[in-house]
């Protein structure tokens, strides 16, 4: 699994939400800069859409409550009203290989978090790839946050 370099992330928490509470809304909004490869993960109780640009390649991401069970949804846009549908396979590949450093990025920038309710590092994450292309829309498990801990004992924490 790709590894994330920690000290290129930046996290920042909106009004309403702090780095331990609440569980839900909780939205997450990652972002990244194809120069510098800094990741921006902006956490809040509504999507930061203004961080997000025409190439709608970031990562989405929520917690669910259904049932009394905590479930994470992530959301990619694979294509769609303002992306071409003939660029879904190269997008789709992008974003499988890329998810699994997203899914890191998250789970380390929102640490105190995951530490305040370590029983969300086992919820299942449900992925949800948007495409008009029936081949790419499509829903997937991608294990639980637990899968994607760094064993890092210098956290970070570019806090805004």
């Amino acid at each position: 699994m790709r590894e994330i370099k920690t000290e290129k992330l930046t996290v920042e928490f909106r009004q309403g939400v702090t780095p331990t509470a609440p569980i839900m809304p909780r939205r997450y909004t990652l972002t990244h800069s194809d120069i510098t490869a800094q990741l921006f993960l902006t956490i809040g109780s509504n999507y930061a859409y203004d961080k997000i640009n025409a190439m709608r390649d970031e990562v989405l991401g929520e917690w669910v409550n259904l049932n009394n069970c905590y479930y994470y949804y992530v959301y990619l846009y694979i294509d769609g009203q303002f992306i071409d549908p003939s660029k879904a396979p190269i997008r789709n590949e992008v974003f499988i290989r890329e998810l699994p450093k997203a899914l890191k990025a998250i789970r380390y920038g929102d640490d105190k978090f995951f530490r305040a309710y370590p029983e969300l590092n086992q919820v299942s994450i449900f992925v949800f790839f948007r495409s008009s292309t029936p081949w790419f829309n499509r829903i997937e498990n991608w294990g639980t946050f637990s899968d994607y801990e760094i064993a890092d004992s210098k956290r970070y924490y570019g806090y805004k």
